[in-house]
């Protein structure tokens, strides 16, 4: 089978391995699909994410689908939960296995994603999509369970204006999610015109670039500003027009990741405002809620690809995601790959 490795920043290679073998609680899927996350361009465009450092070669990828080959599944369409937690430690035993410190996750590390023809996987991590759902789809579960995670750790009440500063997929998830489950005002803070054009399709009430903050706040429905922010970009700026817009009280989720490992605010504002802020460290058990919303039609991720490239273009998708030109980008790994491939 063909794979993709990373070998350094910007140096993605096309190699030819034998067929993995599943073992005992393992099946085998045939990949079709990979979307490309924040972490993944972190990887390609920096050759590394956070503290974390590209040492030898990476298979990259976590948002993960195909279709099982065999075991209970077989021939069925599959999403790819990618955290392989021990299921032993307290904080597994507590029910937080997004914290598990022996955590394997999919391409990071030394365990091989999803950029491969073939994968093994855990079984029980193995997911069937609902009817009618593509591959494509199945990929943009993941961004979604971070999303209902972050969701989840607001702790949003009904009717309650929410903010989302940065819009690329797990924001306009965020914003999905606020219009149909929030009940108040949905204002979005992004940079790129054609993001900002997608937020408010989305059901944003408004959106804003970051040097607008005055006119996001004054469409809020409550002068003293937001009960919730999810600041999604990864940067000191976003995180500032989070601490603005918030109101004092409010609940600020981070789940941007930056690209220096270091994030920064006004301790002033954020103190007399008496702000709580909230980590987001991937998700927990999502995916069949995930799954649930997708098939209800209350989240729509199907529109959120904008562009689906073969393997054998993989290192031009991964430069598209760094481009920001869309907004999901996935590589189709079923889509062929070309005579031209090393």
């Amino acid at each position: 089978m063909h794979r993709g490795r990373l070998h350094a920043a910007g140096d993605l290679r096309i190699d030819e391995v034998p067929l993995p073998t599943p073992g005992e609680g393992e099946t085998l899927v045939r990949m079709t699909d990979m979307g490309l996350c924040g972490s993944d361009l972190h990887w390609f465009a920096e050759g590394g994410i956070g503290d974390a450092v590209l040492t030898e070669p990476l298979v990259p990828g976590h948002e993960l689908a195909g279709i099982a080959v065999d075991g209970p599944f077989a021939g069925r369409r599959v999403a790819l939960d990618p955290a392989i937690p021990c299921e032993h430690c307290a904080l597994c035993a507590e029910g937080h296995r997004n914290l598990c410190p022996q955590v394997r996750f999919s391409g990071h590390s030394s365990t091989e994603g999803g950029l491969v023809e073939h994968k093994v996987w855990p079984t029980h991590l193995l997911h069937p999509l609902a009817e009618g759902m593509t591959g494509a789809d199945g990929s943009v579960l993941e961004p979604l369970g971070v999303a209902l995670h972050a969701w989840d750790l607001a702790h949003a009440r009904l009717a309650h204006d929410i903010v989302v500063v940065g819009c690329g997929p797990i924001g306009l998830l965020l914003v999905q999610l606020a219009k149909a489950f929030g009940g108040g005002r949905v204002v979005a803070i992004e940079p790129l015109d054609h993001r900002r054009e997608a937020a408010l399709r989305y059901g944003a009430d408004a959106a804003f670039a970051p040097g607008e903050l005055d006119a996001a706040a004054a469409a809020l429905s409550d002068p003293l500003g937001a009960h919730t922010v999810f600041e999604v970009a990864g940067n000191d700026d976003a995180i500032a027009s989070a601490v603005t817009l918030a109101r004092p009280g409010a609940r600020v989720v981070l789940a941007g990741i930056p690209d220096d490992d270091r994030s920064s605010f006004g301790a002033g504002v954020a103190r007399r405002k008496g702000l709580t802020f909230v980590m987001v460290r991937r998700m927990k058990e999502m995916y069949p809620r995930a799954i649930a919303l997708v098939a209800s039609g209350a989240v729509d991720v199907h529109s959120l690809v904008t562009e689906r490239l073969p393997l054998s273009e993989a290192a031009e998708a991964f430069a598209s995601g760094v481009a920001r030109r869309g907004l999901k980008v996935v590589i189709g790994i079923d889509a062929g790959l070309d005579s031209a491939i090393d």
